[in-house]
């Protein structure tokens, strides 16, 4: 390492330890905070050469990305990795590629397949290159870029390990609620003789072939789903893993989306004695929190299942809520829609959103076992991409609608416009007393259907004829503006009045 290099790297770890000290998470890591350089010659064959880095206290992950030349000449580079505690200490050696990964993550939960998670002490550590080939006469230059990740950080982190599975924006549809082995979801043994912990490839591979965009794996308090994640997600290139977990306390379920960091469940504790505390640690993890089926029965049948907070709890500390669980759309007891609505009522923005609580992936049936299928409701998202990131930033921007019954094809969009300003799904728009709100709506793969309009939780009923008469269908209305808060949204009906599309609402004057 040259004398610039070594002036660059200490200034970068000193920059880092500083920032763990004040506690400050970077939003971004489009820079490594680590550069390391070096070269090898035809003497380093069958050699192994360590080449060292600092980490500061306040790390839990550490993230290497290795380019080298030379390939060409047939020069091979295996790589690992040490800890401080050395080759012989308790952990040693976290991990060896051989020649087979360039770009790998070791955290406190989980790690690339071929590293060990755990925890990640300050100190010394060391790549640790193994040379099985190079000529006589050649020589390699190597470049290691390392990233550290700090408590808080949320999951997309470093973005060098997320990138987009898809560019562009687009319609993407998912599955946000579902178990496996990590928590209480179970299937069949091999021979057919045992109900045992289903484990999660089955759930992978069951929404592939549903032809689902993204999952969300919520297990209950726990994310050791996490690891698996890591060796599932570079297979399955086309559908995106979401870490999550359900918040199961004896006071209500929420799902948090987008983290893997620790977070105290025990409502009623010291530590945690309300859900506003609770909502405060989830805060500083930057994902998405979600109330569970808020209407199901809170008793010996399913304890902790619905929503009753025994004290007052801030509603902005929340960013969606599961209005459709399972298919509990059209019932009654238990669908999740008018507690939605009263919040929105309420003024608070909470986007809409469906989950299949899955708790056995090899059901071949929708409501086999008392479960129910894998993307049995859909979240459709209107994202910038298929990422982590941009799916849940289009979450809490309320960029969705649900597809209750889970096909693959139905779809709404909803634009509210005032001149020349516009509106989607989720976002607000000024209207002033006076002024006409055009809506406009496409629905497809709705046919014989029709739409309702609701407004503030009200039918309303505008004078174009609402009923879907082909595979696509266009509508348009307006409604007159009071200059007042109003919210605006719209199902999608069969005929038989079953309940297949939910939109989100456009805000008015918020």
């Amino acid at each position: 390492m040259n004398e610039s290099s070594r002036y660059s790297y200490r200034f970068l770890a000193l920059l880092a330890l500083w920032l763990a000290i004040l506690g400050v998470a970077c939003a971004t890591d489009s820079e490594p905070d680590v550069v390391l350089h070096g070269s090898l010659q035809g003497s380093d064959n069958h050699t192994y050469r360590e080449v060292p880095f600092q980490v500061p206290s306040g790390v839990n992950r550490i993230t290497v990305q290795f380019e080298s030349t030379g390939r060409a000449e047939h020069t091979t580079i295996d790589l690992g990795l040490e800890d401080p505690d050395g080759f012989h200490g308790p952990q040693g050696l976290r991990g060896w590629t051989g020649g087979s990964k360039r770009l790998f993550t070791v955290g406190v939960l989980d790690a690339t397949p071929s590293f060990s998670p755990g925890p990640i002490q300050p100190g010394r550590w060391a790549l640790l290159l193994g040379i099985p080939n190079i000529r006589p006469t050649s020589k390699a230059d190597f470049t290691a870029k390392i990233w550290f990740g700090h408590p808080g950080d949320p999951a997309w982190l470093p973005a060098v390990l997320n990138p987009p599975l898809r560019s562009g924006p687009g319609w993407y549809r998912g599955d946000l609620h579902m178990h496996g082995a990590h928590s209480d979801g179970s299937c069949q043994t091999q021979s057919g003789d045992a109900r045992v912990p289903c484990p999660l490839v089955f759930t992978v591979e069951d929404a592939a072939k549903r032809g689902l965009d993204f999952i969300a794996l919520s297990d209950h308090n726990t994310v050791s789903q996490a690891n698996d994640i890591r060796e599932l997600q570079p297979y399955f290139d086309r559908l995106l893993l979401i870490p999550a977990r359900e918040v199961t306390t004896f006071q209500g379920h929420a799902n948090l989306f987008g983290s893997t960091e620790p977070l105290d469940f025990r409502l009623g504790s010291k530590t945690v004695p309300d859900w506003n505390a609770l909502l405060k640690q989830a805060a500083l993890l930057h994902g998405v929190f979600s109330i569970n089926h808020p209407n199901r029965p809170n008793d010996e049948t399913c304890m902790g299942c619905g929503w009753t907070p025994e004290l007052p709890v801030d509603m902005r500390g929340f960013q969606a809520i599961e209005a459709v669980n399972g298919m509990d759309a059209s019932s009654p007891k238990y669908t999740g829609i008018p507690f939605w609505q009263d919040q929105l009522n309420k003024g608070f923005h909470l986007t809409g959103i469906g989950g299949s609580d899955n708790h056995n992936a090899k059901l071949p049936l929708p409501m086999a076992g008392g479960s129910m299928a894998i993307g049995l409701p859909t979240t459709v998202v209107h994202a910038s991409e298929l990422s982590m990131k941009a799916i849940l930033d289009a979450i809490r921007a309320g960029h969705v609608f649900i597809d209750a019954q889970g096909s693959r094809d139905r779809s709404m969009d909803f634009v509210a416009s005032v001149d020349d300003r516009s509106a989607e799904m989720g976002d607000t728009l000024a209207a002033p007393a006076g002024s006409a709100v055009h809506v406009t709506m496409h629905a497809t793969a709705v046919d014989r259907g029709s739409v309702e309009i609701i407004v503030d939780g009200q039918p309303f009923h505008p004078s174009t004829d609402m009923s879907i008469h082909g595979a696509t269908q266009a509508f348009a209305f307006d409604w007159p503006s009071d200059g007042k808060q109003h919210w605006m949204r719209a199902n999608v009906r069969a005929a038989d009045g079953a309940l297949l599309l939910v939109g989100n609402p456009v805000y008015l004057n918020h």
